[in-house]
């Protein structure tokens, strides 16, 4: 999936080359996969909840690699846009339903790890977007619809993998049992624990999705790097994040409060998105790039799954994590097109990292309000659940 999203980063500026885009035009891309990624999120969530999270994730799965694949055959960015637009709803059936999926079925000792784990494939795929997709259009000289083509039938397989080896443990409320008297119904959803960890994912995906789109086109015409490098540079912040999230996932399982880590994570992350544009000196910045990836989004990611999944009923799992998703991903909807509009108003691409970076900062102020204590009816709840089979 991260893979299938990061082909069109390294290539943005053949693409804008050969259909004559503005760096506004070129955002919209990325906007317009992010807006109908985001907005398929809550109902994605609902739907597996009621109907099945394998069903919902397969069904999403073929979806967006028939969109990837389609955006290698369109010509114009009218078209482009509808494909990509497509391939954002598809996208969208996986956050919800796989972490409750992996929720439901991993003891609770172990969610930040085996979080950060799964995470793993996600700097996985950004790595491979980029470097495959610079390495067959600037070292091949393949057309730039290749990757798409390529990356299209992957996902198709990856479909079919899924349905056949993974299961569902959608879990049931005992009839007989009435958790401490109250409903269980959506407002445990939107608790002050739950609120502020939707703020910090929205400031946290900000900077991420905005560095992603943007990083390597920053890095071939500003800092001046070849386009078959780019890949590779762009490809520390995952590539970083991989022992990073480990690190800190495993940590987060062995502390009870997981503000200061939380706090920690978010002002250095918030450091680097400044300093990386900041520096002037080429080492710096790179230093900059493997920091943010060993502490940035995808090493936070794992700690507010985890925290998410203590402070909500098992039975909500997917609908808890299609709006904390949902949250996020509104973040990315603006992060492109702002980064882009500001670069064309100011003729500077760096504008956008420092918005980035103070997002981050506030994010991560705001999370020290949490209350301490997990929403105890999410916990008495969850202690009636039936095992994952």
């Amino acid at each position: 999936m991260y893979a299938d999203r990061n082909i069109l980063s390294p290539i943005m500026s053949v693409i804008g080359a050969d259909w004559h885009l503005s760096k506004s035009s070129l955002g919209l891309m990325s906007t317009v996969f992010f807006t109908t990624y985001a907005l398929m999120q809550i109902p994605a969530g609902f739907l597996a909840d009621r109907f099945g999270r394998v069903k919902v994730l397969v069904a999403g799965y073929i979806l967006f690699g028939v969109g990837t694949f389609f955006s290698g055959l369109v010509s114009g960015l009218g078209l482009f846009l509808i494909v990509r637009a497509v391939t954002g709803l598809g996208e969208g059936c996986y956050y919800g339903p796989q972490y409750a999926i992996s929720s439901q079925a991993l003891p609770k000792k172990y969610r930040g790890l085996s979080s950060a784990i799964i995470n793993s494939g996600m700097a996985l795929g950004i790595s491979a977007g980029f470097i495959v997709s610079s390495y067959l259009t600037f070292t091949l000289h393949k057309s730039w619809q290749y990757s798409f083509f390529l990356f299209g039938v992957l996902t198709a397989i990856v479909a079919i993998l899924i349905a056949v080896f993974i299961k569902d443990t959608r879990p049931e409320m005992k009839k007989t049992v009435k958790v401490k008297q109250q409903k269980v119904d959506l407002k445990i959803l939107f608790s002050r624990n739950h609120i502020f960890t939707y703020i910090l994912i929205f400031c946290s995906l900000y900077g991420f999705f905005g560095m992603l789109t943007w990083l390597p086109y920053y890095l071939q015409t500003v800092r001046g790097v070849s386009g078959t490098q780019t890949g590779i540079i762009s490809s520390l912040v995952p590539w970083a994040s991989i022992p990073g999230a480990i690190f800190f996932g495993y940590l987060s399982d062995r502390i009870t409060n997981k503000k200061p880590l939380v706090l920690f994570l978010a002002l250095l992350g918030a450091v680097c998105q400044i300093v990386i544009p900041y520096t002037q000196n080429y080492s710096l910045m790179i230093t900059g790039l493997v920091i943010y990836g060993l502490v940035g989004k995808l090493a936070l990611d794992p700690i507010l799954v985890s925290y998410v999944a203590e402070n909500t009923p098992s039975i909500m799992y997917s609908r808890a994590y299609s709006i904390f998703n949902f949250a996020g991903m509104v973040s990315s909807i603006f992060a492109p097109y702002i980064t882009g509009y500001f670069a064309d108003m100011t003729g500077h691409l760096e504008i956008g990292f420092y918005i980035s970076g103070a997002l981050l900062f506030i994010g991560g102020i705001l999370f020290l309000f949490t209350n301490k204590e997990p929403n105890a009816v999410a916990s008495a709840a969850n202690d009636y659940m039936p095992a994952a089979q």
